[in-house]
């Protein structure tokens, strides 16, 4: 490794033995307080392994003093704790952060395999329908509103479809975009912090088996079992990396979607929403009651459906989305009115 590089490991954990201490003096949970107390002493250490390397490559270590951003985000830890910045933190290559997921239930046992890693958090209904669902309301909700909105302001029926697929196509594209640029964003980032544990477990597997145990004995193991768990999970070289990634970073290897995928998964559902309150005047009604009463419907069934990921009643989910799509539509149908009256 370069001198450049050495240093440059040097600095990012001394950095983050800073932050460590500074997430240690914050953070009122006694166990995740020693946890970053004790990771700092495992950054100090680390950093002192590549003082040595450029020690003896004769170059002069310079003096430590934190980033801007490290001094902002130490701020910020201070102001509002460690939870609400844990995907900011992560992106500062602060480790233990998994111990901020949810509570383990009674009799859960300690993981001793790669394949045990993470099942607890398997959940029913793939993320995909949820998206898929949530999508396609969002659709629904906003363009049955703009419809309802143009149809108030003019009674022409080819300028509430004009209308209509505007606004389906400005949302879906605007969502893809989003969407595009949210899982570029964090599939980087989760690539990046992925590889700078495979460069840290091929330079001192050791402490980062270390680092693991800490993070099991955090919640509730003994250290020493910690340690032997640690050890046979980082002995395989092809499932230590996904261990770490998942146990120190909180991150799924295997959940790193596709930017594209997502975009045009987005698209796609948002475009099936906001349709059905224009095809009753593309199917040549071109009558209001019919579009309000496919929109009533299709915002009952779809709160029915988000039921399924509330856990509350299908009957009172779909009511609920009745009433607050409902009277989005009355408003935008109201306001159009007054605006088509004032204009005329």
């Amino acid at each position: 490794m370069s001198d450049a590089n050495a240093e440059r490991s040097w600095y990012e954990e001394m950095q983050s033995a800073w932050l460590y201490e500074v997430l240690a003096k914050t953070e009122p949970h006694s166990g995740r307080s020693q946890l970053f107390a004790t990771l700092s002493r495992e950054a100090q250490d680390q950093a002192s392994h590549w003082q040595a390397r450029l020690s003896e490559a004769g170059q002069l270590v310079p003096e430590f003093a934190p980033s801007v951003r490290a001094r902002l985000v130490a701020a910020l830890v201070r102001l509002i704790g460690v939870r609400p910045l844990k995907q900011v933190l992560g992106g500062m290559k602060v480790r233990g952060l998994s111990t901020y997921g949810p509570s383990r239930p009674a009799g859960h046992v300690m993981p001793s395999a790669v394949a045990d890693v993470g099942l607890s958090h398997q959940q029913l209904g793939g993320g995909n329908l949820r998206a898929a669902v949530f999508g396609a309301n969002d659709g629904l909700v906003s363009n049955s509103s703009l419809v309802l909105g143009m149809a108030g302001a003019t009674g022409s029926a080819d300028l509430v479809v004009t209308a209509g697929i505007a606004g389906l196509l400005a949302g879906a594209l605007s969502m893809a975009a989003g969407e595009y640029v949210s899982v570029r964003s964090q599939r980087e980032l989760y690539e990046h912090q992925i590889d700078l544990e495979r460069k840290e477990l091929a330079e001192y597997p050791d402490e980062e088996a270390e680092e693991l145990a800490l993070i099991y004995e955090a919640r509730g193991m003994q250290l020493t079992e910690a340690r032997d768990v640690a050890r046979k999970m980082l002995a395989d070289p092809d499932h230590a990396l996904d261990v770490l990634a998942r146990e120190e970073l909180g991150l799924d290897p295997d959940g790193l979607g596709s930017a594209i995928g997502a975009a045009a998964f987005s698209f796609v559902s948002f475009s099936l929403g906001a349709i059905i309150p224009i095809l009753p005047f593309v199917a040549g009604f071109g009558a209001l009651r019919e579009t309000i009463a496919m929109t009533a419907a299709s915002l009952f069934a779809m709160g029915a459906l988000i039921s399924l990921f509330t856990g509350r009643g299908a009957w009172w989910g779909g009511l609920r989305m009745l009433a607050i799509g409902g009277g989005a539509g009355a408003i935008t149908y109201l306001i159009g009115s007054v605006i088509g009256v004032g204009v005329a």
